[in-house]
């Protein structure tokens, strides 16, 4: 008999796509997708069970399936589609999360857990580190947001770790989702006409491509022919930083400067036309930048991502068409009177 995987959040494109690729697996024999919503594509050959992992009932779903491994994607910044509300994703994300792991602890044919995660857990502050690793930790924790979210959802995972460790456990972190179909937070931002930014900062900013994450959530969920390290804690980016400028020309977008103390009333504005996750977490990220170390990714997942993170941003630019002004021109431009100035000029 081959394994038994139960897939969160399968309604969402990602994790559509990660039960329609998990299917071919050769030691895989069922995938179960989960979800509150029904999904707008088919799962494949996957059964689709509609459950609310909210609510207790999920813990049935687990038991009476025989599952062995649990694939928890359902932990996200923004809501599905046009549907629901920052407080609906937050109940998803924290209470969504405790009711599926006490059901995990309970269904003894669990043997393997992965969770999707973010680099968000590491916050965004003036003093950070250049480089974040896996046990570095924040300068202070986040206070609100999708941010606050994973910091519980991992809280959890980690008590979860200790009352089952039967349970291979594995947290992969994150780094941006981009990608043509991507729905998360920072994609929200991007495709926004004018893109808002904070006075006299340019953060450093990694992306990972969603293909990648794919790829990563395969190895992560149990091929032993790939990886005989895949339990731990592990950050998930593409190589290589952009800054918070080079994407805007990129993208072709103008960028318009506000003074900090003003950024919150901008965050307001733009949450009222549909930017769900501009929160104080969301302008710290857009403030002070965050960049994470990916030795472990590579070393004990043997995960070498596709895409770098420049790659990742540009296969998500051109999904997006062009902006403003155009991102070829822009971009030669910006860079060449860039190149001209002395050493030190124009970096903030």
């Amino acid at each position: 008999m081959g394994k038994v995987v139960l897939v969160t959040g399968v309604a969402r494109q990602l994790g559509g796509r990660f039960v329609r690729r998990i299917l071919r697996e050769p030691d895989v024999d069922r995938v179960i997708g989960v979800d509150a919503v029904t999904p707008e594509r088919g799962l494949g050959g996957a059964d689709f069970v509609r459950a609310d992992i909210r609510h207790p009932a999920i813990a049935k779903v687990l038991a009476e399936q025989g599952v062995d491994t649990v694939v928890h994607m359902d932990v996200n910044g923004t809501p599905l589609g046009k549907r629901g509300s920052r407080a609906t994703v937050k109940e998803t994300n924290v209470i969504g999360t405790m009711q599926l792991l006490g059901a995990c602890q309970k269904t003894p044919s669990v043997k393997r857990l992965v969770v999707k995660s973010s680099t968000n857990v590491y916050g965004s502050a003036p003093r950070d580190p250049a480089i974040f690793t896996e046990t570095t930790p924040p300068k202070s924790l986040p206070s609100g947001g999708f941010a606050k979210d994973v910091v519980e959802v991992e809280g959890y995972v980690r008590a979860f770790a200790r009352r089952r460790p039967d349970v291979a456990v594995c947290v992969l972190r994150f780094a941006n989702i981009l990608g043509p179909q991507a729905d998360s937070p920072l994609a929200e931002y991007f495709s926004l006409p004018v893109l808002p930014t904070v006075l006299g900062f340019d953060p450093r900013l990694q992306f990972v491509h969603e293909k990648d994450v794919i790829e990563v959530l395969l190895i992560a969920a149990g091929e032993p022919r790939r990886s005989t390290f895949n339990s731990g804690t592990f950050n998930i980016a593409g190589d290589g930083v952009l800054l918070l400028s080079q994407a805007a020309r990129r993208l072709g977008r103008p960028t318009l400067p506000f003074f900090l103390p003003t950024v919150t009333w901008v965050g307001s504005a733009l949450r009222s036309v549909g930017v769900t996750d501009f929160s104080p977490e969301q302008i710290r990220l857009l403030t002070h930048g965050r960049v994470v170390g990916t030795t472990e990714m590579r070393e004990r997942l043997g995960f070498e991502p596709r895409y770098t993170t420049a790659g990742a941003f540009a296969d998500y630019a051109s999904s997006r068409g062009p902006g403003l002004l155009p991102p070829d021109t822009l971009a030669r431009t910006v860079d060449r009177i860039a190149a001209a100035l002395p050493a030190g000029h124009g970096q903030n």
